[in-house]
């Protein structure tokens, strides 16, 4: 399973204050929908760098076997707790003393299963993302963000391609992480 967000991240008033400087918006009528452009903006730059841009606590569910799983989401700031997960949906915590964890340089979080729990499911609890708010953010990933946006809000008439413009790819390509298949 993929990582799910348990609690997202608090997009802060700074983040909707500087898309409307961008796009000379001085009043309220829009905020709602520019918020929820730099939401789809900040989900479209986690896709694109395979980077949680903001700080949320997330949940993944991973088979129960022994052996190293890592985690897709990153980067992992903290792993808060595993539980076992039953056929019917119950659950309950792991003791400490059964698992292993590792959270890499690069933020890959990884559990090691000491034995083999009597469920086939586990959930990890973490806290993953790059900044622990708006402000936080490397520049070219915020602008990067805000540039997204901003032409969305531009083309929201026109319909138009899903893959960010030109300028956005090179303001984020420094941070994209690729994988090996």
């Amino acid at each position: 399973m993929r990582r799910a967000i348990v609690v997202p991240p608090v997009l802060a008033a700074d983040a909707l204050d500087e898309l409307k400087r961008w796009l000379a918006i001085t009043t309220t009528r829009d905020d709602a929908s520019l918020e929820a452009l730099l939401r789809a903006a900040l989900d479209t730059c986690e896709a694109f760098t395979r980077i949680m841009p903001l700080e949320a606590e997330c949940e993944e569910v991973l088979p129960a076997m022994r052996g190293w799983q890592s985690l897709v989401a990153t980067p992992v700031q903290a792993i808060t707790a595993m539980e076992a997960i039953t056929s019917d949906s119950a659950r309950t915590p792991l003791d400490p003393g059964q698992y292993l964890l590792d959270i890499a340089a690069d933020g890959c979080g990884r559990v090691h299963l000491l034995a083999s729990p009597a469920v086939s499911r586990v959930s990890v609890r973490f806290t993953a993302g790059l900044a622990p708010d708006w402000a936080g953010l490397p520049e070219g990933i915020r602008h990067g963000v805000l540039r997204l946006a901003a032409h969305h809000y531009r083309q929201r008439n026109e319909g138009g391609g899903q893959a960010p413009p030109a300028a956005v790819v090179a303001l984020w390509q420094p941070w994209r992480r690729m994988r090996v298949a």
